[in-house]
């Protein structure tokens, strides 16, 4: 039985700049849904001030619906997402990225194509040009391709941190995922696509922000999603 019809996650890692700014926007948009839900704060032992405003939020805002878990090491982006997802009670469990760099406006829209039917509803980013994050822009990219000629999944983009499911068909894919960091949502989409989820790509701007401290390491995450790209082939023989 679903307590919720939605179960939104929010991965936390680092996010004090943003976090007041970003639950309200959040808040404000479910709101004017007429949807029942849920907001679980899972946080990947932040090193700013990130648990303690979790926990004041928390104390300010004493309903059911609203979580948080606490890891007491740093698991990964990946983990954290699955295990919010776990703790998921809605019909539909999603996550996005607390920064809204996608934004939150989205979110009713991507509720909606599951509710209509779809397994699942992930973003397309579509990139809103700036030469200070050239840089990221060609990463991303590169790695688009290789990832569709190594896996060749029908995706055009499995990357982006604004992923919704139906919880009955993703909680079972949850058992199989090995990955624990960023590369898990190729991971998740792979194990998607194999076993024949439908999946609807919704197109949205993607504006990079330039007013928080990136949590992303540029050059080690780049080299570590290529190294589990390679390994998650290897693993599958797909």
């Amino acid at each position: 039985m679903d307590k919720y019809d939605l179960s939104l996650i929010l991965p936390c890692f680092n996010e004090a700049e943003i976090f007041i700014d970003s639950i309200n926007r959040i808040i404000r948009v479910l709101d004017e849904t007429h949807y029942t839900w849920e907001i679980i704060f899972v946080d990947d032992k932040s090193k700013d001030k990130t648990p303690q405003l979790i926990k004041r939020f928390l104390k300010k805002n004493p309903r059911n619906h609203f979580k948080a878990y606490f890891h007491q090491v740093n698991q990964g982006r990946g983990q954290t997402v699955k295990d919010g997802f776990l703790k998921a009670e809605g019909k539909i469990v999603g996550f996005i990225d607390i920064d809204l760099e996608i934004g939150e406006w989205y979110l009713p829209k991507f509720i909606g194509e599951v509710e209509r039917g779809a397994d699942a509803a992930i973003a397309l980013r579509i990139y809103d040009f700036n030469l200070k994050a050239l840089h990221r822009w060609f990463a991303s990219k590169g790695y688009m391709w290789l990832r569709k000629l190594i896996l060749d999944l029908p995706y055009e983009d499995t990357e982006a941190g604004y992923k919704f499911f139906k919880r009955e068909k993703i909680r079972p894919l949850l058992e199989k995922c090995q990955f624990k960091g960023w590369f898990w949502d190729t991971e998740i989409m792979s194990l998607s696509h194999r076993h024949k989820l439908k999946v609807v790509q919704i197109p949205v701007a993607f504006k990079r922000r330039f007013d928080k401290t990136s949590t992303v390491n540029f050059l080690p995450d780049t080299i570590a999603y290529f190294k589990d790209l390679l390994s998650f082939k290897f693993k599958n023989k797909c």
